[in-house]
């Protein structure tokens, strides 16, 4: 499940340098999960669970076998500044089994991440360029991604002010748990890289 966060970063934007971005490795586990961890703290102080719940991701083995595999595919990638961790995304060829099937071949978002520290930096918008750079790589029409709709709709409205359009919400079922509410998203690429329209 894409539990993306982009909106909550900082509060105060920091005065730095661009996002340097490069593959993560095993030894940034630790890393990634704290700041995974950190946003999860944001979200409980705001009352806001709906989206990852209440449990740290360093604390849930599945959520932390994930990162590892992602990690050892070759998806993930962590942008740093001043050698700080300020962010992490993960793609795909393979979208998430609860959205539905891409129309032509695509590269999906399953995770993007931004440490709250660097508000203001362009850490978020930096992760999607870089997304869009390796769609363009590997020669993929599309590039997708999914996020979290409940709350206040700030995410949605996030994805939405950096070029994607919106291609239809959908409901994650949760045994034991509430529904997850979502929204898939969808920016065609073209050879630069950079989205240019809605599928």
């Amino acid at each position: 499940m894409n539990l993306d966060h982009a909106e909550t970063t900082a509060e105060t934007a920091a005065q730095t340098g661009s996002p340097r971005i490069r593959l993560a490795h095993p030894q940034d586990l630790p890393r990634v999960l704290a700041l995974m961890d950190g946003i999860m703290d944001w979200l409980v102080a705001q009352g806001r669970t709906g989206q990852w719940g209440s449990r740290h991701w360093s604390e849930t083995p599945a959520l932390v076998e994930r990162v590892e595999g992602r990690i050892a595919r070759g998806e993930l990638r962590v942008a740093e500044i001043d050698g700080e961790l300020a962010g992490v995304v993960s793609v795909s060829e393979q979208a998430a089994d609860y959205v539905s099937p891409a129309p032509e071949p695509e590269l999906f978002i399953n995770l993007l991440a931004t440490e709250r520290r660097f508000k203001g930096s362009g850490v978020g918008a930096a992760l999607l360029a870089e997304a869009r750079a390796e769609a363009r790589r590997r020669g993929l029409p599309l590039l997708r991604v999914d996020c979290y709709a409940g709350d206040d709709g700030k995410l949605k409205a996030w994805y939405a002010s950096q070029g994607f359009t919106e291609v239809e919400p959908f409901v994650v079922r949760r045994e034991g748990r509430p529904d997850w509410p979502g929204m898939l998203f969808a920016e065609e690429v073209d050879r630069d890289g950079r989205g240019v329209s809605s599928p």
